[in-house]
């Protein structure tokens, strides 16, 4: 059955349907809208006593059901100046160093950390040899993501690519996956040197979203990189992010791989592979300024 799953989105036109189920999650008639909401908080057991608005037929459309905010206080962010911050509700994909210039993902797979960000050399060479997260959000979780740490944005790159699920079996068996798909590169400015956030879609996730420049949709599927700050300038939109606050959601579920450069922090011993996460929770710490 695995096998064929895989196959199957091979010869699936991911772009086409996504798009397809976009439609479907935006729509905004009450017979549509309903059943899907309620359909889907059934059969993934979703939690809305936490949700900011728990009554799942209040939401406007599909999406913001999805998208949904959390209650005043669901997620206490980690304190002190040392500590960084779980990104997002979900459960660690895998964790740890980046060797040789690749970064680990499953079963023996591994891809490059210069082609999940993008080809851009001098944005990858920062993070040789440093520490990579990788964090599963399933249908259930809570999608918005938010900072590790406090930063100032530096860059944000669209790189276009397939949209695989990005579920364990995928993971298990579509090599490059995070590296293909198509994603969002966001990098920061951090007192302890630049951090990448980086969204990776996938299959029938319906938009990526930043709270600064909306959904992440250019017309033209081609790598694009907007510059907010250059040669440590801030640019007329300077973009400060504080820990915590949030910084992008997916429509449907998806990934997010956060990067640290080496030398600067250790994930907490708790985490390893399949470890569940909630956001704001202690994810590592700080060990050089």
């Amino acid at each position: 059955m695995k096998i064929l799953f895989i196959i199957a989105q091979y010869l699936t036109p991911q772009h086409l349907l996504s798009r397809l189920v976009g439609k479907v999650a935006d729509c905004e008639w009450p017979w549509v809208k309903n059943t899907f909401i309620t359909r889907f908080i059934s059969h993934y057991g979703v939690n809305m006593s936490e949700a900011a608005d728990p009554e799942p037929l209040n939401y406007k459309n599909f999406n913001a059901f999805f998208t949904r905010a959390l209650a005043p206080d669901a997620r206490p962010i980690v304190a002190g100046d040392n500590t960084i911050a779980c990104p997002a509700d979900g459960a660690i994909s895998q964790l740890g160093d980046i060797e040789n210039g690749r970064i680990f993902q499953a079963k023996g797979q591994s891809y490059s950390l210069l082609e999940l960000l993008g080809g851009d050399v001098e944005a990858a060479q920062p993070f040789e040899g440093g520490k990579f997260a990788t964090v599963y959000l399933s249908p259930k979780d809570y999608h918005r993501v938010h900072m590790p740490m406090a930063g100032t944005l530096k860059s944000m790159t669209y790189v276009p690519g397939d949209l695989f699920s990005v579920n364990g079996t995928t993971a298990d068996n579509v090599p490059r996956l995070f590296a293909r798909n198509e994603r969002a590169v966001c990098i920061f400015d951090t007192d302890i040197g630049p951090m990448a956030v980086v969204l990776v879609g996938a299959m029938i996730v319906a938009g990526i979203e930043t709270t600064w420049a909306g959904q992440v949709a250019p017309i033209k599927r081609q790598i694009q990189t907007h510059h907010y700050q250059q040669d440590g300038q801030a640019a007329p939109q300077n973009i400060r992010l504080e820990k915590g606050e949030e910084m992008g959601r997916f429509k449907l579920g998806s990934t997010a791989i956060v990067i640290f450069p080496k030398g600067v922090m250790e994930w907490d011993d708790k985490f390893s592979a399949d470890y569940p996460t909630v956001m704001g929770e202690l994810f590592g710490e700080i060990t050089s300024a």
